[in-house]
């Protein structure tokens, strides 16, 4: 990171409270900020809540900041504490696949969702523009590779201080004298609660993370791959979509609680498609820095397909799809830029 900034024109007019020159202050940094605040409480909203304090307590403090850090350095500050603060306040966000064994069929029209727990939520990368290298050569993950479901679901079963320390250093490249004095402690603290927070994440981690898989693949191969997945659910052909899962693939359905692992056990799952095509439509879309697929789902009463969940694919290293993340959550699909229904003659776009 580099040495403490003199105050720039910029700065100067922030500090003695001029809005416009807040704002332009802010907002190379919106973005990196939204996404950090979903890394810390692994949901969209809050985020939105937590970004939107983050830049009240920053106008708030103006007054005070004398250029002795960067201007990202402090709003990171402020945004990590105010993540602190809703933590304390809000259950941890999870998702299925971490609370209990697998299940066999379930019948859906009978299973409730869980209310009583908070899950994890899909992320917008591509709408919110988030950067898709790294803060700096000190950080051990890409941004979008910090990004990803297993990466913000991992982090979600840390402690809150171990999850900032590691945000913090491994993802922003915050020395740790800078970690130390964002989470008012000692260097030593924060380098002892990163050594368990790096094992932790990896004992969760897949060994290869998405970005590397997804760039093995290719654009072309994956864009191909991903319009096959969607044309064999549309045509409603199970075969061939169990062909392109793995052996042991996973298929959740939050809010639902219960999930599949291994092609048997999906065979029967919601993630199959029901009835005489052409029941369903898939719209491409990226989630978590990851291919995801909106779909809509016919009503014949409104003569239009209706938004149902959106599916956010994880691949393998032989570039099949080792989990299917169903967030049954049809008002995010505006966050992704999904439009609301689809005409009835219409196929998905690619």
């Amino acid at each position: 990171m580099p040495g403490a900034p003199t105050i720039t024109s910029a700065g100067r007019l922030a500090v003695a409270h001029d809005e416009s020159a807040f704002s332009r202050l802010v907002e190379d940094h919106r973005g990196a900020l939204h996404a950090h605040c979903y890394r810390m409480l692994g949901s969209l909203h809050d985020a939105d809540d937590a970004l939107q304090e983050t830049l009240l307590r920053a106008w708030r403090a103006l007054p005070r900041f004398r250029g002795t850090s960067s201007h990202r350095t402090w709003l990171y500050r402020i945004a990590t504490n105010v993540c602190l603060d809703m933590i304390v306040r809000r259950p941890n966000r999870v998702l299925p696949i971490d609370y209990g064994p697998p299940r066999g069929a379930t019948d859906a029209e009978r299973e409730q969702p869980v209310t009583e727990r908070r899950w994890l939520e899909p992320y917008p990368d591509a709408s919110l523009d988030v950067a898709d290298d790294s803060a700096g050569p000190d950080a051990r993950y890409e941004q979008r590779e910090a990004l990803e479901l297993a990466f913000v679901a991992a982090l979600q079963h840390l402690p809150s201080s171990q999850r900032a320390v590691l945000i913090l250093r491994d993802v922003l490249a915050f020395s740790a004298k800078e970690a130390a004095d964002t989470l008012n402690t000692t260097p030593a603290s924060v380098n002892g609660a990163l050594l368990r927070a790096r094992r932790a994440v990896d004992e969760r981690l897949p060994h290869r993370s998405q970005q590397v898989t997804l760039r093995a693949l290719g654009h072309r191969g994956l864009r191909e791959f991903v319009e096959r997945f969607a044309d064999a659910f549309e045509r409603g052909d199970v075969d061939v979509i169990l062909g392109m899962l793995a052996e042991e693939a996973t298929f959740a359905m939050p809010p639902y609680q219960s999930w599949s692992r291994g092609r048997d056990s999906i065979r029967t799952s919601w993630l199959m498609p029901g009835g005489p095509p052409p029941r369903l439509r898939y719209v491409p879309v990226s989630a978590n820095a990851q291919p995801a697929l909106g779909t809509y789902l016919l009503d014949r009463r409104a003569g239009r397909y209706l938004p149902l969940a959106l599916d956010v694919l994880t691949f393998g290293d032989r570039g099949i799809v080792v989990d299917v993340t169903a967030f049954r959550s049809p008002s995010l699909f505006a966050r992704f830029g999904l439009p609301t229904s689809l005409p009835h003659e219409e196929r998905r776009r690619s």
